[in-house]
């Protein structure tokens, strides 16, 4: 009680607000916009604020909940998303870029520029290059460049092994496979960095839209593969952002 007593004596006296009131009281904060409550103490939790998925949103949903993160945060991240609702978007933020391999919309509003190294995007095929694309926009909002090391399949192996002094020298490694899969586990063979696998819904019939390529990297022989969902280029990126903000950028 005391130190409620000693937050809410700071604000009275206005050397805190309202926000900040709330951060030092550890009350979840988020805006009821009834269809949906966004999350502003996420960027504090987990070091970039609620990022929008667009697919099944409607473009006026999209627009209000991007507005209220803008209230509170300089970045904004929508995927899943076509040109139709960027037009939307650049009605309530002229800033918005379209990313139309990617399908995502950004907002950067921040200035800061220099973006760390230390990811490398590894892609099976060009068929793939819309999830690498989502992976990239995805790292890049969050402060990381990432390296593209693409179409070096397993169907020539040659490929990737001229890029391997690319992929020791990298802090995590996201690789994006359809077809069988194979990929993910010949680059955690040779690299010391945890490796990222994105399976994607490319392939033949019996493929089953990328189901075969998830059972593969599920069943991998190499360690230090981590697996996301079908197409998840973003929850791929945003994992390996995570570990690179608690790794030491610098060395």
């Amino acid at each position: 009680m005391d130190k409620i007593k000693k937050i809410l004596d700071k604000y009275k006296n206005h050397e805190i607000d309202y926000d900040q009131v709330l951060e030092q009281l550890n009350l979840p904060v988020f805006d009821d916009l009834g269809f949906a409550k966004v999350d502003h103490d996420r960027r504090t939790r987990t070091g970039f604020s609620e990022v929008i998925f667009g697919l099944g949103k409607t473009p006026s949903q999209i627009c209000k909940i991007a507005q209220s993160i803008l209230q509170k945060s300089d970045k904004l991240l929508i995927t899943r998303v076509d040109r139709d609702v960027f037009k939307k978007v650049q009605l309530v933020s002229k800033d918005a870029t379209f990313h139309a391999e990617a399908n995502c919309i950004t907002v950067n509003r921040t200035k800061k520029s220099i973006l760390l190294n230390g990811i490398t995007i590894v892609s099976a095929g060009t068929s793939d290059l819309n999830v690498v694309q989502e992976a990239e926009v995805t790292s890049e909002i969050m402060g990381f460049k990432s390296q593209l090391v693409l179409d070096v399949g397993v169907s020539g192996i040659h490929r990737l092994l001229s890029f391997v002094n690319i992929l020791n020298s990298s802090k995590v490694i996201i690789v994006v496979a359809g077809m069988d899969g194979a990929l993910p586990s010949v680059v955690s063979g040779l690299v010391k960095a945890p490796v990222i696998a994105v399976p994607t819904s490319v392939g033949y019939g019996a493929s089953f839209g990328g189901i075969s390529a998830l059972l593969t990297m599920l069943n991998s022989c190499a360690s230090g593969v981590a697996v996301v969902n079908i197409d998840n280029g973003f929850g791929a990126a945003d994992l390996a952002c995570r570990i690179m903000n608690i790794s030491d950028v610098d060395d």
